[in-house]
C-alpha cells in the first residue's frame, strides 16, 4: 500500500497532495498480503503468519489476462443461449436473459427487469471494461491517477458476487416451481456458462495485484 502524503485545508477532511506517491516498495519494505505485517525487503516468509512475502506477484498480469479471456469467452453464449426452460402441460418457454427482462417488462415489473439488466449485463460488462483497462494501465500511462484506479479496483471487487444474482434467481424458481407433468422450471445452458463467467471474472480480479497501480508506468511487470 502506498504511503500518501496529506495535506489539510482549513478544517476540513485531509485531501490528497499532489507529491509523488512514496510506496513501500521504495522505501525497501514489503507488506504480508494475509496479515498485512510490514518487513524489509529481501525476507522470505512472514514471522508473524508464515506466508510468503513478494512484493509483487509474479505473471498477474498473465493470469488477469488468462482469466478475463475465459470469462469473455463464457459470457458470449451465456446470452445467447437459454437462461431458463420453462415448461407447461401444454408448451416450453425458453427465455435468455435479456429476453426474459424483457418479458418481466411487459407484465409491469419493470423494477424487476432493471435489476436483471443491470446484475446480468451492465455488471458483467462493466467488469471486464474495468479489468482491461487496469491491466492496460500498468503497462502506459492513462489520465486516471493512482488512487483513482485503486478505487475503481476496490469496486470491481466488491460488486463481482453480485453478478451471480441471476444464476440465483434460476436456481430458487427450479426448487421451487416443480409441477411434475404440469409445469416446471429448469435452468437453461446458459446458466453454467454465465456462472464460468462471473467466477472467472471474479478470479481476474483477484489476480490482479493492485500494488502494481503504484509503480511507475515505465517499469515492466511480468
Amino acid at each position: 500500500m502506498p504511503l500518501v502524503d496529506l495535506e489539510i485545508i482549513g478544517q476540513g477532511s485531509p485531501q490528497v497532495s499532489d507529491q509523488p506517491v512514496v510506496t513501500a516498495r521504495s522505501r525497501g519494505l514489503v507488506a504480508c498480503t494475509r496479515c498485512t505485517r510490514v518487513w524489509p525487503m529481501g525476507q522470505d516468509f512472514c514471522s508473524r503468519c508464515g506466508s510468503a512475502l513478494v512484493s509483487r506477484h509474479t505473471r498477474s498480469l498473465q493470469r488477469v489476462w488468462a482469466w478475463w479471456a475465459m470469462g469473455l469467452i463464457c459470457y458470449v453464449p451465456a446470452n445467447i443461449y437459454p437462461m431458463l426452460r420453462t415448461r407447461t402441460l401444454f408448451m416450453t418457454d425458453e427465455s435468455t436473459i435479456i429476453g426474459g427482462a424483457v418479458e418481466i417488462a411487459r407484465h409491469g415489473s419493470f423494477g424487476v427487469a432493471a435489476i436483471i439488466l443491470i446484475a446480468s449485463v451492465l455488471i458483467p460488462v462493466g467488469k471486464f471494461i474495468a479489468i482491461a483497462y487496469l491491466a492496460l494501465s500498468l503497462r502506459r500511462k492513462v489520465s486516471m491517477s493512482s488512487h483513482a484506479r485503486h478505487k475503481l479496483y476496490e469496486v470491481v471487487e466488491f460488486i463481482g458476487r453480485w453478478s451471480m444474482i441471476d444464476v440465483f434467481v434460476v436456481a430458487i424458481l427450479s426448487s421451487l416451481v416443480q409441477l411434475s407433468a404440469v409445469a416446471s422450471i429448469n435452468p437453461g445452458p446458459a446458466a453454467i456458462t454465465f456462472a464460468l463467467s462471473v467466477i472467472f471474472t471474479m478470479l481476474a480480479a483477484l489476480s490482479f495485484d493492485p500494488r502494481m497501480i503504484w509503480d511507475n508506468p515505465e517499469e515492466s511487470h511480468p
